[in-house]
This record gives structure tokens, sequence and C-alpha cells, in this order.
């Protein structure tokens, strides 16, 4: 397609040259000699031929395919918006037309086409400029925005897939809506699991394991979608502005993500929190059993776990290694880590 585009490039390329070639002999009277004429007319003709060849792609295939791949990768609240900017932008030129219409000539023929062309792009780069304050406020007009966009929407994140637990919650159907996965994400784990690094590589392997369980196991509905973001590098910022795009939740166990997006005022999801929500409710005086199997960090403690994993912290209880004893729960702290219970054996409390 190109080379035909070139083609006809050239043809045009030759056909303006031809016409320049005989309006400068026109005008250049003796300057160009007669026996130079032909000569002179023929590099005229080539040249315009060479530049039309060589150029034509970068006036229309280049810049067109530029402009497909912004539109294909755009949300619809980024269309919207840019379309809603070149119409104020031309509307503001034929406001400013008419009174450059009045000058007659050429300029009233040239200038007003010329200023309503400029006003729709400068009003297009400075609306995508400031998108980030626009595109909240203008998508709450959209009604196709509005059928795209959910509030049931979950962007999962690369890490809550690797994490696998993800799969378990979307079993058991508490999460409402739609789990998307953005092909940016999709894309990440290819790399992960195709990384030299061992580890790397299986845990990216895990993660699509993971991804196809959730396919064909989960009660929530999940789908990949297209967008690509291309204008962004890293990927945690891709799936903030997908979320705010498409004012969905993010759904994650990375800490750092978790504080970004909340600051940007975009519900999260954190798989941890969640963790360490359903965890067991234990109270100072409640009595259990647990088994000591390490010893803790200060002199004559023990310590051992409830099922959930939640660690349990005794007091005089390195003596009983390797044994199941009674205990009384005495504190109850709640770190970023998790819960840590701290307790003492029975007999001594």
């Amino acid at each position: 397609m190109t080379r035909i585009i070139q083609l006809v490039g050239a043809l045009l390329g030759t056909l303006f040259g031809f016409g320049l070639g005989l309006l400068i002999l026109e005008r250049a009277g003796d300057v160009v000699s007669a026996p130079n004429r032909p000569a002179f007319l023929m590099a005229v003709v080539a040249a315009s031929l060479l530049f039309g060849y060589l150029a034509i792609p970068y006036i229309t295939v280049y810049p067109t395919r530029w402009a497909v791949d912004r539109i294909s990768a755009a949300g619809a609240g980024d269309f919207a918006l840019g379309v809603a900017a070149i119409v104020v932008g031309l509307i503001m030129g034929l406001l400013l037309g008419v009174p450059l219409a009045a000058l007659g000539g050429a300029a009233g023929s040239i200038l007003p086409p010329l200023a309503a062309v400029l006003l729709a792009g400068l009003m297009l780069w400075a609306t995508l400029y400031k998108r980030d304050v626009l595109l909240p406020a203008f998508a709450s007009y959209l009604p196709g925005a509005r059928r795209r966009s959910s509030p049931g929407t979950v962007a999962v994140d690369t890490s809550a897939i690797i994490d696998g637990r993800i799969a378990d919650i979307a079993k058991t159907g508490f999460i409402m809506g739609t789990l998307v996965v953005p092909r940016f994400v999709l894309d990440e784990l290819q790399r992960i699991a195709d990384s030299p690094d061992a580890m790397r590589r299986n845990r990216g392997r895990r993660g699509l394991e993971i991804l196809t369980a959730l396919q064909r196991d989960a009660v929530t509905p999940v789908t990949v979608t297209e967008e690509t973001y291309p204008e962004i590098a890293e990927v945690d910022a891709k799936l903030i502005a997908f979320a705010r795009d498409n004012e969905a939740a993010i759904l994650t166990n990375d800490f750092n993500l978790n504080r970004v997006a909340e600051i940007q005022g975009i519900r999260v999801l954190n798989v941890n929190e969640l963790a360490n929500a359903v965890k067991s409710v234990v109270h100072p005086g409640e009595e259990m059993s647990v088994r000591i199997i390490q010893d803790g960090k200060e002199p004559g403690q023990g310590v051992g776990y409830l099922d959930d994993g939640t660690m349990i912290v005794v007091e005089g209880g390195a003596r009983f290694m390797e044994r199941d004893i009674p205990i009384t729960v005495t504190r109850v702290l709640q770190t970023v880590a998790g819960r840590m219970i701290f307790a003492q054996p029975r007999d001594t409390a």
C-alpha cells in the first residue's frame, strides 16, 4: 500500500513539477536561454518527482498510522474529549474567520481555514495536556462511557495474579462485577514467564496458570481488555490510568500501588488486607491451645501459629518446644504485617 501511495506521489510530483517548470520559464524571460530550457524543465520535473515519491508517505501514511494507533489506544473518555476539543476549536476558528474573510484577496481566502485548523489543533493539544483534570468531569456526561464503565469493574494487578489467592476469592463469588485483566498486565506476566531468572520465570508461569484457572473456574466473569496506554511507561501507572478512565477498582497486594491509587481517589481491593480482615478474632483472656515450634526474639519466649497463619508469642513458652500447650491470650496487636498475639501458658497465667 505504501508503494502505491509513493507512485501516486511521484505522478503528482511530475505533474506539479511540469507546471511549475513552465511557470518559471514563462516568468524567467531571458534568464534561462532557449537551448537550456528543456534541460531546466527536466530538472524541475525530476526534482518534483523525487520529492513526491519520498515525501508523500510522511504527509499521508505515517500521520494516518499514528492517528489510528492513538485512536485505537484511547479510551472512550479520551476519544470523546478529543472530538469535543476539535469541535470547539473549529467553532472558534469559524467565529474568527468572519473578520479575517473581510480582509479580501488571498489573505481573506487563506487565513479563515488556516485559523480554524490551528485553533482546533491547539484546543486538542491543550485538552489532552489537561486530560487528568478534565476527563473525570467530562466523563459524567458521556452515556457511552457510563455503559462501558461500571462500579463493579475490577482491574487486576500482576502481583495479585501471581499471588494466587485471587483464584480462591473469585470462586467464592465475593467479588461483584467483572474482573478485567488489561493487555499490559498480561504482557508483563508473559515477560516474567520468559525471564532468564528461574525464580521470576516460575512466578510468571504460576501467574499465567492462575489466570487460566480464573477464566475457567471463577464465579466472577473474567475478561481481557486490549487497552495498552503506549504513552505511559510503568505498568502501575498504566493500571491507574485504566482504572481512572474506566471508573474501575484495582485488585492488588502491592503496598505502593495501593497508596498511590488511593491518593488519586481510586478504590483499591487489597488481597493482604482482606486476608487480615478474615482472620480469627481473638480477645485478651481467651483460652486456646497452640503448638510451640520456635524460639521468640526475647529469652524464654516460644512462638506458635494459628491455622490462619497468625503468630502467637508465648511468654515462657520456650521450655515447651514441639509441644501443644494450653495458653491464655494477654494482648493482641495489629501491625502492618498483620495481627500478632501475645499469651502465657495457662498453668502460669
